[in-house]
């Protein structure tokens, strides 16, 4: 719960002891800039030293003492390989396990169909799937059955009562949207 503005007042008033956070955050922040800080020392080799004593490269092991590849005086090719050695340590090339941008996941396996079979959900798709297998099955045969009625000689079929011989024959509409055209 929030102390309100009168609630503020009187902790101020009690004393330093019972200063609010804030305002005493505030206080040392007002005092922190005012006084200058101190820089902390630097350690720094003294450059007039002689460089120090390297061990071998072919005997650096992991638990070997390093600092001294770091000596001003010692070349910057033999710090590098000395690291180089450090850091070829297979201690340090395992993976993490939580990068996520380690596996390819360009390329997706399938799921097996005895598996997509037993999912709730997959089986609903695979009903959709066949359903429209029947259909598909019975548009077919409603495209064959017209365009064999279409392809029959027109002396076969006789004219019906009331058209004419001559008249030209409209056919039916086809699944596909090629149907209805005149032919004579």
């Amino acid at each position: 719960m929030t102390p309100g503005p009168d609630e503020i007042k009187t902790q101020e008033q009690e004393g330093p002891e019972r200063e609010p956070f804030l305002s005493r955050w505030s206080r040392r922040k007002e005092e922190a800039l005012r006084s200058p800080s101190e820089p902390a020392p630097e350690r720094t080799a003294d450059p007039e030293a002689p460089a120090p004593e390297l061990p071998p490269l072919d005997t650096l092991t992991p638990e070997s003492d390093y600092r001294a590849f770091f000596h001003p005086k010692v070349n910057e090719d033999v710090r590098r390989a000395a690291l180089k050695k450090l850091f070829s340590d297979p201690h340090f090339n395992v993976m993490d396990g939580l990068d996520v941008y380690i596996d390819d996941y360009s390329k997706s396996e399938p799921i097996p169909a005895a598996m997509l079979a037993s999912l709730r959900q997959a089986q609903n798709i695979l009903g959709w799937a066949k359903e429209d297998e029947e259909k598909r099955a019975q548009d077919k045969q409603q495209q064959e059955a017209s365009t064999q009625a279409l392809e029959q000689p027109a002396s076969q079929s006789a004219p019906e009562p009331g058209v004419q011989a001559n008249a030209p024959v409209v056919a039916p509409a086809l699944p596909d949207g090629s149907g209805g055209q005149v032919q004579s």
